[in-house]
């Protein structure tokens, strides 16, 4: 009888230890379904950080001698997803061509840093509202020797050899105004454009005015100079006045909506413009109301 008794003891507390397995086996598969069911704005409030890719594209983002990541884009995405209960941005400096494909391979999970709001890249990618608002500016060599006032200046004389960034919209308003692809050399960034105009393999380069103006202040060469009079291009009846965004994969439409939130924030108090301003922009590049949507419309 006494045997009988412990063996019912031993049989009862294997299967409390089962049944404490079996439950600490459910707990865990539930926490791992939910952890990859969380979508990438859960995630990273849960992580306390994201990846951001930005191009190197000074006044937008850009490394500071001693290595801090800064430019406009780079400051206003920092303080909105600090906002977003998201402490931590893993700044990447990369070339304006991969940021697409980097977002869309999971290298970083928000991109930005002068990125037009083109209907081509709303195909891959989801914008936030517009962070800015900004024309296109042209540098020559002193003295403007082929008199280069436009675009369609450039179209007009097959001479003309013009750089522009990979991926840049600058690429498509040239061609978009008769500019042919014989003209056009794409670099992978700003200071490669103006290594080519001063070594005279183009004779002219074009990006947007403000990353213009930044590189123009940072050489000492007297023998480069910004067209003061550079007309717009104006394509199909619009003006090819642009506006900057933030981007996400499109299934992120929860980050990019809560960004937006944010975004919203920081043009009602007047802190959207007081960044603007340390970077040298002034309150004509603020977007106003304008929707990614609306901004698409306006191409």
């Amino acid at each position: 009888m006494k045997k009988t008794a412990i063996l019912c003891s031993l049989l009862l507390v294997l299967a409390l230890v089962l049944a404490g397995c079996n439950s600490n086996s459910s707990s865990a598969g539930a926490d791992g379904n939910a952890e990859a069911t969380e979508t990438t704005f859960e995630r990273a409030q849960r992580e306390g950080y994201i990846s951001v890719g930005f191009a190197n594209e000074s006044p937008f983002a850009y490394a500071t001698p001693d290595g801090k990541l800064t430019g406009l884009n780079v400051e206003i995405a920092r303080l909105v997803l600090q906002r977003m209960g998201i402490e931590e941005m893993q700044g990447v400096l990369t070339e304006f061509g991969s940021l697409i494909p980097g977002l869309k391979a999971g290298r970083f999970d928000v991109i930005t840093a002068g990125m037009y709001i083109t209907p081509d890249r709303a195909e891959q990618v989801a914008f936030a509202n517009p962070e800015y608002t900004i024309g296109g500016g042209l540098a020559v060599k002193a003295g403007n020797p082929y008199d280069l006032h436009s675009y369609k200046d450039i179209a007009a004389n097959p001479e003309v050899k013009i750089a522009v960034m990979a991926g840049a919209a600058e690429f498509d308003h040239l061609t978009a105004v008769g500019v042919s692809e014989e003209q056009i050399t794409t670099v992978p960034d700003q200071p490669s454009a103006l290594a080519a105009l001063q070594a005279g393999r183009v004779d002219a380069i074009t990006m947007t005015s403000a990353a213009l103006q930044s590189l123009m202040d940072t050489i000492d060469d007297p023998n480069i100079e910004r067209v003061e009079d550079f007309t717009i291009a104006v394509v199909d009846g619009k003006s090819q006045q642009a506006f900057g965004s933030a981007a996400f994969r499109p299934e992120d439409n929860d980050f990019r909506e809560a960004y937006n939130a944010e975004l919203d924030k920081l043009k009602e108090s007047g802190e959207l413009l007081e960044i603007y301003q340390s970077f040298g922009f002034t309150e004509h590049e603020l977007p106003g109301e304008v929707t990614a949507e609306e901004a698409l419309e306006m191409w």
